[in-house]
């Protein structure tokens, strides 16, 4: 997993500086500095894992004083580095930007986590596809540090049933393909409408997506789930038009999953500085 990390970092390095950082070339490349990057807001740290398996390709010491998932407070010291100052000053912007966006995410997921455990019910908050392209592994991953749910990674990995599939496939039909192509998978089904809900669990469907649904229809839905004894180890996800401050509107008892597709893709970054505290 760490080839696979710095392999992701690098690209990102490479975009910053495809021919060299020109203006680090000024320096003398025998001076080395120790630095400090900090936190100019409260948030939950994500990203620190990624700045150290980068600084340790470079051959930056770097001495972490929090990690990721610890609550950092405005104006903190997360960690400690020394290095030479082209290097240092190389991976600078590449890892403040990945440390703020993962944080944002990170800081996000757990407020909304935590006003969903305030009410007592067990859900849990998931994320979507929605992230940026080349970002969806730490995009993921900042969620989980959060306490958040991903879902799925990808296309490859679960089956889930979308409108464009019912159009081409036909909804009964769609299920019975995948549980007989892919029978270890779990079915998942969007629907848009309690009809549809119902229906889908008549035929087999072992987790169902509401999509944009009314928290009555919600409701309504889990009713005759009951009624019906169709609920048994059915999951129940709900989604769409869901922000921070209608969450609550969904956290319904019945619902296993609430998706937040407001997670990746309209993260608000952590603001993080590196500042230089002696040339060596």
């Amino acid at each position: 997993m760490e080839k696979f990390i710095i392999q992701k970092l690098l690209k990102f390095i490479e975009e910053d500086a495809p021919y060299g950082d020109i203006t680090s070339t000024l320096i003398s490349p025998d001076v080395s500095i120790t630095a400090d990057i900090s936190s100019k807001e409260a948030c939950i740290l994500a990203g620190m894992e990624e700045l150290i398996i980068l600084s340790n390709y470079f051959g930056i010491d770097i001495d972490p004083i929090h990690h990721d998932s610890e609550k950092i407070y405005k104006d903190e010291r997360i960690c400690h580095m020394k290095g030479n100052a082209r290097d240092i000053l190389l991976i600078e912007r590449s890892a403040l930007n990945l440390l703020s966006r993962m944080s944002g995410i990170a800081t996000l997921t757990r407020m909304l986590q935590d006003k969903i455990d305030k009410t007592g019910f067990n859900i849990k908050i998931s994320s979507t596809r929605k992230t940026a392209p080349g970002l969806r592994y730490f995009d993921k991953k900042a969620v989980m540090i959060g306490g958040g749910y991903i879902h799925r990674m990808g296309l490859s990995d679960s089956i889930l049933i979308k409108d464009n599939h019912i159009a081409i496939l036909g909804l009964d039909n769609a299920i019975k393909s995948g549980k007989e192509k892919y029978f270890t998978k779990k079915i998942e089904v969007e629907v848009e409408t309690p009809a549809d809900a119902i229906k889908a669990a008549q035929s087999g469907a072992e987790v169902i997506m509401l999509d944009n649904f009314a928290s009555n229809d919600i409701k309504k839905v889990i009713d005759i789930l009951e009624r019906e004894n169709l609920r048994n180890n059915l999951i129940l996800e709900v989604s769409g038009g869901i922000t921070p401050e209608n969450i609550l509107d969904y956290a319904i008892k019945g619902i296993d999953l609430i998706s937040v597709g407001f997670l990746t893709h309209s993260v608000k970054g952590i603001d993080f500085s590196l500042s230089i505290s002696s040339i060596i």
